[in-house]
């Protein structure tokens, strides 16, 4: 899944290069590549599917020219992760009905690449096995308010499997704390494994409107397919697959996992998974002063010189037309400083 904006990234993220096209670890790669690459060993390219908005189609392709251009799924407009799915659930059980999916989003970091594909194979083992909506999930570290938690029974159903029983979206500090001392609960990776048979019978069960609005792509040539998904998603709601059905079926199992992930889906996230400087400072490139400063995170673009003085906790961001400095306290900020800016005229052309 490639379509987001990732607002929460601005100004490094835009709606014309959304953070999933940027080089956001500093490695030389952009996210969705990573991505790309912890599939390849596990899985052919034909078979990889990358469902993205068709604004985006050509940036996919740069970044992935291995993918071969069927396969890389356009949607008119984004309704969240649902339709997402159900799109490509349908497309891939064209194709085979057989099909084990794993779907995972392309903005993400994973630092133990041979762990992930351990447990992704684990999993897809077991779904093509049983009819089984499974979730990968991470095991807390801290009682962070920023993931969804999945609730799990202390009963086996496999090696490492468990039945689910709650999904909570982003608890209080308090609650979270709570989750973390239990022992029950899990982060909410997104990712999740089962065959395209079993979520095509889930959207039939449950979200039964969505499904009957891309079941037609199954049988369709790639012309008619064209008219049935600006059509689907003109009708479809705006729903994620956790809300429109994991939250409501019964066959819903979770697989926790402990290699070490992020969804990268903030400043203070991506400062938590970085290296550090002297004073606890974090920085894309070298040509940055830090002096009497601390627990700074700075992106630059530029080759300028950027110093920090006698600050702490900062964001400073600048990208080809925008400068931002922001407390990483009250980062949360940022998404609504963008929906404000481009409400504003003068402003737009930076969003």
């Amino acid at each position: 899944m490639a379509g987001g904006i990732g607002s929460r990234f601005w100004p490094a993220s835009t709606s014309k290069t959304p953070k999933q096209f940027l080089d956001i670890l500093n490695c030389g790669k952009s996210l969705i590549q990573l991505t790309y690459e912890r599939f390849t060993d596990i899985c052919p390219v034909e078979n990889i599917y990358v469902v993205t908005n068709e604004s985006y189609g050509s940036l996919v392709a740069e970044h992935l020219p291995e993918i071969p251009e069927e396969n890389i799924l356009k949607e008119p407009v984004g309704k969240n992760t649902a339709p997402c799915v159900a799109f490509a659930a349908n497309i891939i059980y064209a194709k085979n009905k057989q099909a084990v999916m794993t779907i995972a989003s392309a903005d993400h970091s994973i630092g133990d690449k041979e762990a992930f594909q351990k447990a992704v194979v684990e999993a897809m083992n077991e779904g093509s096995n049983n009819d089984w909506l499974i979730c990968l999930a991470i095991e807390p570290t801290r009682p962070d308010t920023g993931y969804g938690y999945i609730q799990f029974d202390d009963s086996q159903h496999a090696e490492n499997i468990f039945k689910v029983k709650t999904f909570t979206e982003k608890p209080s500090a308090e609650i979270a704390q709570q989750f973390l001392d239990s022992g029950e609960f899990l982060w909410n990776s997104g990712i999740f494994i089962w065959s395209a048979k079993t979520i095509l019978n889930a959207f039939d069960e449950y979200l039964e409107e969505v499904g009957n609005l891309f079941a037609p792509l199954k049988t369709q040539n790639a012309e008619k397919r064209v008219i049935t998904i600006q059509r689907a998603y003109d009708h479809c709601p705006n729903i994620s697959i956790d809300y429109g059905i994991l939250e409501k079926a019964t066959n819903v199992y979770v697989k926790p996992a402990s290699f070490n992930w992020s969804d990268v889906g903030t400043w203070n996230a991506l400062y938590d998974i970085s290296e550090k400087t002297e004073g606890n400072n974090v920085s894309n490139k070298k040509a940055v002063f830090f002096k009497n400063s601390g627990g700074n995170i700075v992106n630059s673009t530029s080759d300028k010189l950027v110093v920090l003085n006698d600050v702490n906790d900062l964001i400073v961001v600048e990208s080809h037309e925008v400068i931002l400095v922001a407390s990483r306290n009250t980062e949360q900020n940022i998404k609504q400083l963008v929906t404000e800016l481009k409400v504003q005229k003068d402003y737009k052309k930076h969003m």
